[in-house]
Formats: C-alpha cells, sequence, structure tokens
C-alpha cells in the first residue's frame, strides 16, 4: 500500500486513497466483530460508526504525513543525477594522490571539490584539464586518457608522461606535462570537463579485443582490460605492451596483477633494450610490431592502438596487408591527426578560388576568409580572436562552438562528439560563402 501512496503525486488525492483505505479495513473489521459476538445492542452499531469514522480520519492524516515525507524524499535529487545534467563545463577537482609510476609517467588521482559524485565514464575515453601556468598569456588546456576503471567511480586518474624537449629542436619542453609533475600535489585544485571521446571499447560484445600500447599508450588500455574483466570476463583479451626496460615500463605489475584475476586476459610484454635486472619480467626483446601481434592471435579479433603515431602506422599497415579490415581497427592519437591506411582526406567544399565571410558574432568581427587561410581556428587567432582549444586534431572537443548560420566543411572527420548545431573549429572551414559563429 505504501508503495502504491508514493506513486500519487497530489497530495489531496493521496490523503482521500489512504483515509479511503484505512477506513474500509476498520469497518470491515468492526463488522466481523459485531457479526462474530452477535451483538444487536444500539452501542454495537455506535462503534461500528465511530471505528470507521476514526479510521477515517486517521487515513487522513497518515495520508497527508506520507505525503510530505514522500515530496521531502523528492526536493533533493539524487547526486549522481544532479551532476550528469548540471555538470557540463568545468569543475574543480582536488589532487587526493600522485604517485610515480615509471621514470617518465606519475599518476594523479582526482575527486571533486564540492564532494559530490562524479560522471561514469567508458574504458578507453579522456579528461580535458585546465591549468593556470605561470608565464603563461591564458589557461593550458590539455586532454589525458584516463588510466583506471575503479568498480565504483569515486575518482579519476590521469597518468601524465613527461614530455622532454625534442632533440635537436630549440624548442620548450611539454608545457603542461612538466607543470603536472613538478607543481602539482596532494592537495591542488584541477579545473576539469565531464569524461569525452569515442576511443572506447564495448565491453558487451564477445569477439576478441587486443590491446595494443607502446610507451604511455598504456593508458587507455588499462582502463579497458579492468573494465571488461569487470563487467566480461569471459571475453578473450590480449594486452600487448612495448617498452625500453623496466624503469620507462608503468602499471606492470598492476596488469599483471588483472590477468592474475581474469584467466582470459592474456599478457605480453616486450622491452626494446632490457636489463639484467629485468629478467623475467618480460615476454620477448624487441619493438612491438604487426608480426608479433600475427603470432599471438590467430583468430578474429578487434584491435584497439595507442602510442607514437610511427608505432600504430606501422602495426595498421601490418594488419591490413594480413587481411584486418580497417573496421576491426580503432585507434586514438593525441598528436599528429592519423587515418586509418585507407582513409581519404575529406575535402572542403569551397573550391581554392573561393572566399567566405565568417561573422564572430561575440567577438563583433566579420572577416574574409580564403583557404589559404587554413582552419577557422587558424584564421581566428591570426585575426586576434583567442577561442579555446587544445588538441588542435578533433580529438578533445575545446574548441567546440555553435553555429548561427551557414555550414562547415571538415578536412578530418572529428573524433570528439560534437553537440547538434555546434562545429569543431580547430578541423574545419567555411562550407558556404557566409558562416556565423558563436565566437
Amino acid at each position: 500500500m505504501l508503495e502504491s501512496l508514493g506513486r500519487i503525486k497530489n497530495p489531496l488525492v493521496r490523503s482521500i486513497a489512504a483515509a479511503a483505505t484505512v477506513s474500509s479495513v476498520i469497518t470491515l473489521s468492526a463488522a466481523v466483530v459485531i457479526g462474530v459476538s452477535n451483538a444487536k445492542a444500539k452501542s454495537a452499531y455506535q462503534f461500528g460508526v465511530y471505528s470507521s469514522l476514526f479510521g477515517t480520519a486517521s487515513g487522513a492524516v497518515f495520508g497527508l504525513v506520507y505525503t510530505n515525507k514522500a515530496s521531502g524524499n523528492k526536493s533533493t535529487p539524487d547526486l549522481k543525477t544532479l551532476d550528469s545534467h548540471v555538470w557540463q563545463d568545468w569543475r574543480n577537482f582536488v589532487v587526493v594522490r600522485k604517485v610515480k609510476e615509471s621514470e617518465e609517467i606519475t599518476s594523479f588521482y582526482l575527486q571533486p571539490e564540492d564532494k559530490g559524485e562524479i560522471t561514469n565514464f567508458q574504458p578507453g575515453q579522456f579528461l580535458t584539464i585546465k591549468l593556470d601556468i605561470p608565464g603563461q598569456d591564458k589557461p593550458v588546456i590539455r586532454t589525458y586518457s584516463l588510466s583506471d576503471y575503479p568498480e565504483n567511480c569515486e575518482y579519476y586518474r590521469l597518468s601524465i608522461k613527461r614530455e622532454p624537449a625534442p632533440n635537436g629542436l630549440d624548442v620548450m619542453p611539454g608545457i603542461a606535462s612538466n607543470f603536472m609533475h613538478d607543481r602539482i600535489q596532494e592537495g591542488s585544485v584541477i579545473l576539469a570537463k565531464p569524461p569525452n571521446g569515442k576511443f572506447v571499447l564495448d565491453v558487451q560484445k564477445s569477439i576478441p579485443a587486443v590491446l595494443i600500447s607502446n610507451g604511455v599508450g598504456i593508458t587507455p588500455m588499462i582502463s579497458m582490460a579492468k573494465a571488461c574483466s569487470l563487467l566480461n570476463p569471459t571475453r578473450p583479451i590480449w594486452f600487448v605492451h612495448g617498452a625500453r626496460d623496466g624503469k620507462f615500463h608503468a602499471f606492470r605489475d598492476e596488469v599483471r596483477e588483472i590477468s592474475r584475476q581474469n584467466h582470459n586476459l592474456n599478457v605480453h610484454f616486450r622491452y626494446s633494450r632490457p636489463t639484467p635486472e629485468d629478467r623475467g619480467k618480460y615476454h620477448s626483446v624487441g619493438y612491438v610490431d604487426a608480426a608479433l601481434i600475427q603470432e599471438l592471435v590467430r583468430q578474429e579479433a578487434e584491435y584497439f592502438l595507442c602510442g607514437s603515431p610511427s608505432f600504430m602506422q606501422s602495426i595498421m599497415q601490418g594488419l591490413k596487408e594480413s587481411g584486418v579490415p580497417d573496421s576491426r581497427v580503432f585507434f586514438e592519437s593525441f598528436g599528429k591527426p592519423m587515418k586509418s591506411v585507407s582513409e581519404k582526406q575529406t575535402q572542403t567544399v569551397t573550391g581554392d578560388d573561393k572566399f567566405a565571410e565568417i561573422v564572430f558574432a561575440k567577438s563583433g568581427k566579420t572577416l574574409t576568409w580564403q583557404p589559404s587561410d587554413g582552419t577557422i581556428l587558424e584564421f581566428a587567432e591570426a585575426n586576434d580572436i583567442n577561442p579555446p582549444f587544445s588538441c588542435r586534431v578533433g580529438v578533445c572537443g575545446t574548441c567546440m562552438c555553435k553555429i548561427r548560420e551557414g555550414v562547415v566543411a571538415y578536412q578530418e572527420e572529428p573524433t570528439a562528439t560534437t553537440d547538434q548545431g555546434s562545429v569543431l573549429i580547430c578541423i574545419s572551414q567555411p562550407g558556404t560563402s557566409k558562416l556565423v559563429l558563436d565566437i
């Protein structure tokens, strides 16, 4: 009865229903008592009437009280529902733990400063963070893969490689990664957006999954392996990772522990320059390549790749030559844009001899674009308009903005999820003679 009453939203109707129900029960009970006792006195009938009235009043009061209780529960929405509905933009996160995983990689465990619940994520997705770095004229935005998949999503883990300056180039080391390693400590606060990204593993599938990585590319693979082990442990998984040696191999023990708990997880570590201390901790010597994958996996499977561009391109080419269709190969790249071997670059609908008028509505500027101006983001920056961006390759979604009028043409198919009526300006150009953007 209580569950049925709880579904009645109108307080008056709920009170009447409760009154009628309790009155009926008490009246029926009183009638049974009178009938069994065979009472015919006037007092017996008065007892029945008074009992019915008392039941009606009690039911009405109970209905009102229960209504107030139910209403009180509804006035405080579930935090998970609240977060999924409200948390769309930046949110403060506290670094609650910092762990060195290898010579280059350090993990940062993030929990929301407001103590509320956080959005769950799909294995393979990334987190976009914003850093206020001294010496930079504007916040630095970066995207990093989520490197864990906790059974209860109470934190996010980012595992970040310290990026050195490129060899032979007069370029500064990675601004964001070095700032995270050197300046971010437990207790630091970082702004983050909800998890995003299309490079995900569908854990419910039964087809074997082959997770292939080198270096810091291991981060989304751990998330995938953990998620599948938790949610679909019968699915066969190959976890193939390449590293220089044990000092540069992050999460070795963690992956081994997952494999001990999931007998369908097959692990293979290949070191290019193992040391004597690494004996017994790796499976083969050399670089992870397509030949190794073909040797390990002798059945139809889905292949997930993450690592350096040259590493992935080589394996993709090898898989294609061995007959693996492009539809079975998935990859993540946060650097130079990558395409599958057979994919061709999308052309803009504006020809080389065409111009377009771009109206930057919020900035109050109307400018003439031509193909030599590059992407919309490059064109905006050249004209002192500085919209937010991060990856510049359509992965993170930071540069997304609304289109008020016109259409765009993508140079590359975007990886980030794009809202309807919006565009990623880092990989697009005008597709019509006039384009109005909410920038």
